[in-house]
């Protein structure tokens, strides 16, 4: 007895074995599952997020379409007037759940002297970093929109700032939800205005990778396959500039319906109007959103002919000269603003962070 007594003792001294996570699927419907199946490479990706989500959660990560923010320094909080709490969203492979990402809420919150929170796409590090991949924008808006609404601390309205597609997140929130609503917004080398390539996925390099190997895959002719587009958050906002008036663009993507392009909607307009400020901030090296004039909501042309070489500023765009989602209503209305830095896409400054801060969110 004494022996089978010290076997117990001696094993509940063991640590725990650790539990492996699993990757939460349940937004991805059987139909996605049978589209995936017939691809080359994305049932690879589909079948490590079911068996071995913290290996997909890893090549995600170090993909060359990921943009993990870098850690700053955290100061004390301020005393100041300004009591709107501040909300952040990340970028492709990144996590609230990162260091860096933490970092960064706490340092602005504590520079504004205000409560600040990142809002991630799921409830832990594995899901938030694959949901970068593996859910659709409309559905991470949705998460996103149901965590707002459970922070009582944000009921009476926010502002908040995003970090490369986090940008469309948020700007889902505010075209879709807006309630409670967004005060001021700062969309740091948003994607706002989607991307007409992937240039650190080129399709001509040999494969970087299982994630690259599956989006230059699904970015051909099924880009906007209705499968698509339920499935993967880059395919939602990848506008092909030589098939922006197609059929299956206007009629199944999720970036096109938020701005209007195909049918207007009249309650994302009225959803855009409850912001105040809209500031666009663009990395003048920025390498990673083509065309960068897309983070100050700019596209290229899409005229025949011109589609690959004529760049549109905001102003010569359809969605403002048409206003079909609100933007020039805003840009007239002196609501809209533009800022820029000298780096690559995410890369400024602690310094320059701040000073957008001080300048718009106070």
């Amino acid at each position: 007895m004494r022996t089978c007594l010290l076997a117990l003792v001696a094993l509940a001294a063991l640590p725990a074995a650790r539990c492996k996570e699993q990757y939460d699927m349940h937004h991805i419907t059987e139909e996605m599952r049978d589209f995936a199946a017939t691809t080359a490479h994305l049932k690879d990706v589909m079948a490590m997020a079911e068996n071995d989500p913290e290996q997909l959660a890893q090549h995600i990560a170090a993909s060359p379409l990921a943009q993990v923010a870098s850690a700053m320094e955290v100061g004390e909080p301020r005393a100041t007037n300004n009591t709107v709490p501040l909300v952040v969203a990340h970028g492709m492979g990144d996590s609230c759940f990162n260091p860096g990402m933490q970092s960064i809420t706490k340092a602005a919150g504590n520079h504004l002297g205000v409560y600040s929170t990142c809002i991630p796409t799921a409830g832990n590090w594995l899901s938030d970093t694959i949901d970068g991949f593996l859910k659709n924008m409309d559905a991470s808006v949705d998460y996103f929109a149901k965590k707002v609404r459970a922070d009582p601390k944000l009921k009476d309205g926010f502002d908040a700032f995003g970090l490369s597609q986090g940008n469309n997140v948020i700007r889902g929130y505010i075209t879709k939800y807006n309630d409670p609503p967004v005060r001021n917004f700062m969309s740091i080398c948003g994607i706002n205005a989607g991307v007409g390539a992937f240039p650190n996925c080129p399709p001509n390099v040999p494969v970087l990778g299982k994630v690259c190997a599956a989006l230059t895959e699904v970015l051909g002719a099924l880009a906007y396959n209705p499968l698509a587009q339920g499935l993967l958050f880059q395919a939602d906002y990848f506008r092909d500039p030589s098939r922006v008036n197609t059929t299956s663009y206007l009629k199944y993507s999720q970036l096109a319906k938020w701005n209007g392009e195909g049918e207007v909607n009249e309650d994302f307009k009225t959803n855009f109007a409850k912001t105040s400020k809209f500031v666009l901030v663009k990395g003048t090296l920025d390498t990673v959103v083509w065309p960068r004039e897309g983070e100050w909501f700019g596209a290229m042309s899409d005229v025949k002919g011109e589609e690959f070489k004529v760049v549109h500023t905001m102003k010569q765009t359809r969605w403002y000269t048409e206003d079909t989602f609100g933007l020039r209503t805003a840009d007239e209305a002196g609501k809209v603003f533009f800022e820029s830095f000298a780096g690559e896409h995410i890369r400024m400054t602690q310094a320059q962070l701040m000073g957008w801060l001080d300048k718009y969110f106070n």
